[in-house]
């Protein structure tokens, strides 16, 4: 099941997509981080730990972040379990990951999340941040992740969401669609950054619905699967593998008392 059509405006077929992402992502490496937290008014780094923290990420865990990026859900990561080396990055993008290793001092390696190179039940956690949308199929990659943890392993995906009244979609688009593109352009001069915040919202507005994701992680064999929205911006889906849960060192710290900005989704 691949998470949204073919955007035949970006590239001709769908199995041009890897490498016309890869590619993007190569160019943008060196601005990612300034685009990123602009884009996200200060607030993603924040709002990255709390989630982590909500599904179940504590000290000493082994952690794989897929699609890593830059690192900015990996330094997250990182800071959770107290120790890099716990953490390794994966992703396409050699860009991309050199930045994530230069920034944060983690193992990193180059590949997709339909073909994760680890053994099964290497991981206690596997995340992915803002990256559902550029795989090639949900199907595939969820049973690669749920493959490569161990019994009991959580699995941790953020997206961003289409905001479900007219009011707030409209300004979702207007912000993604043009501000970020806008900015992007001045600040970095880097035409393929640009691009790649365009094509940013293209897949938000055309990625399937919060419900079939939910439905490919039941498919994948996940349990106790769910969604939590923020702001009714920010999906986090989380689930387990079957099997008895890791046991936290201590007492982990909990994320911030949940508010009227965050809510779990009833299935």
């Amino acid at each position: 099941m691949p998470p949204h059509p073919t955007l035949t405006g970006y590239y001709g077929r769908d199995e041009d997509r890897p490498e016309f992402v890869r590619h993007l992502f190569d160019r943008a490496a060196t601005d990612y981080d300034r685009i990123e937290g602009h884009m996200a008014l200060g607030w993603g780094r924040w709002y990255r730990r709390e989630a982590l923290l909500r599904a179940g990420l504590f000290e000493g865990m082994h952690v794989l972040d897929v699609a890593i990026g830059t690192g900015l859900v990996g330094r997250e990561a990182v800071r959770a379990t107290g120790d890099a080396s716990r953490v390794i990055g994966l992703d396409p993008s050699a860009g991309m990951l050199g930045e994530a290793r230069r920034h944060l001092g983690i193992a990193g390696v180059l590949g997709m999340g339909e073909q994760v190179p680890f053994r099964d039940g290497s991981f206690d956690f596997l995340s992915m941040g803002y990256a559902l949308r550029h795989l090639s199929d949900l199907t595939e990659a969820l049973r690669e992740f749920r493959r490569v943890l161990r019994p009991g392993g959580a699995l941790c995906i953020l997206e961003l969401t289409r905001p479900q009244n007219r009011l707030g979609f409209a300004a979702l688009r207007f912000y993604l669609r043009h501000l970020v593109p806008a900015f992007t352009r001045l600040r970095t001069h880097n035409p393929e950054a640009e691009l790649l915040m365009r094509y940013f919202w293209d897949t938000i507005e055309s990625c399937v619905p919060p419900e079939r994701i939910l439905g490919a992680m039941d498919d994948a064999g996940f349990v106790e699967v769910r969604r939590t929205l923020v702001i009714g911006l920010f999906s986090e889906y989380t689930g387990f593998k079957e099997g008895p849960r890791p046991i936290p060192p201590g007492r982990p710290r909990k994320p911030e008392r949940s508010n009227f900005f965050v809510r779990r989704m009833d299935r």
